[in-house]
């Protein structure tokens, strides 16, 4: 008969128990937070002050940025406090709620991807019905995800532990928690592959649908200058979802219980990374937002 052992927190052994690595990865992941921070948040100040960024595109973008700054803060913040740590504990009930939280801003960041890639098409291809079907409400997204989280988190709640509480990660994720588990383990690997699999597929889907119709669409303009506008306008969100996308496929093809380095630096990749270059992909090409910002920064200096 098993023995479990109740919980009441985890030690996280991080991406290195290198002490000079560990300072280094410090001022490294404080400078990316910050830069997550700083840019999302101005973001979407940005786009509530700017008359002429008050459309569905940028609606959206401003939602995407709120989720960018909740998801990196669901996680780098106890990352930068064990980093200088001698004791990298998480307590059970702040594992529970990191994975709570985690889970929902992942599903809310991929449907909301999956809605900006309808925009893009309405906008491309249904140019006339396209202020009339673009509705301005994004709260499908945040109750979905945070609805699917519930259901992941309980089941995280039904592991069982036998004396290793040693978690081979920098957060709560479900592989490495699954791996140090003795009971329960079979019923949370099931709904977890499922639930995540059901949820990117399908939201992946609707991405490839809608660019496929766009691609169609586009390649008929008879105008090169045309195709180029329309390419170009939609390309910032190409490749935010291929760069977002294409880690998270990277991280869940692989078993659940397999432990990986490899995993880690792709955690990492999207957990910090990519959401310190999406405003950056977002806004360095795009003349509106441009154009916005040097207006604001007239507007306050006076000229």
């Amino acid at each position: 008969m098993t023995n479990f052992t109740d919980v009441t927190e985890f030690i996280l052994l991080g991406l290195t128990s290198r002490q000079e690595l560990q300072v280094l990865f410090f001022v490294v992941f404080l400078v990316v937070y910050m830069s997550i921070s700083i840019g999302n948040i101005g973001m979407i100040i940005l786009i509530s002050i700017s008359p002429q960024l008050q459309s569905p595109m940028y609606f959206f973008l401003s939602h995407l940025s709120f989720v960018d700054v909740w998801f990196s803060s669901s996680v780098t913040p106890k990352m930068l406090e064990n980093l200088l740590s001698e004791i990298k504990t998480i307590s059970y009930v702040g594992c529970l709620v990191q994975c709570y939280f985690f889970i929902a801003l992942v599903h809310g960041e991929v449907y909301i991807l999956a809605v900006m890639a309808f925009h893009w098409y309405m906008a491309i291809c249904n140019l006339l019905l396209y202020g009339r079907k673009m509705s301005r409400t994004v709260c499908a997204p945040y109750i979905y995800g945070f609805s699917a989280s519930l259901i992941c988190t309980l089941w995280t709640y039904g592991l069982h532990f036998c004396g290793n509480f040693e978690i081979n990660h920098f957060y709560c994720a479900d592989p490495p928690l699954i791996k140090i588990a003795c009971g329960g383990v079979h019923i949370k690997e099931y709904t977890m592959i499922v639930i995540a699999g059901i949820n990117f597929t399908y939201s992946l889907s609707v991405v490839l649908i809608y660019y496929t119709f766009i691609v169609v669409a586009v390649l008929r303009m008879r105008s090169a200058d045309g195709r180029w506008k329309a390419f170009s306008t939609c390309r910032s969100h190409l490749a935010a979802v291929t760069l977002f996308y294409g880690s998270l496929i990277f991280m869940y093809r692989r078993w659940p219980t397999e432990e990986s380095v490899e995993g880690k630096m792709v955690a990492v990749f999207y957990t910090t990374v990519i959401l310190t270059l999406n405003p950056m992909i977002y806004s360095l090409r795009n003349k509106d937002v441009k154009d916005a910002d040097k207006a604001n920064i007239k507007a306050n200096s006076g000229q």
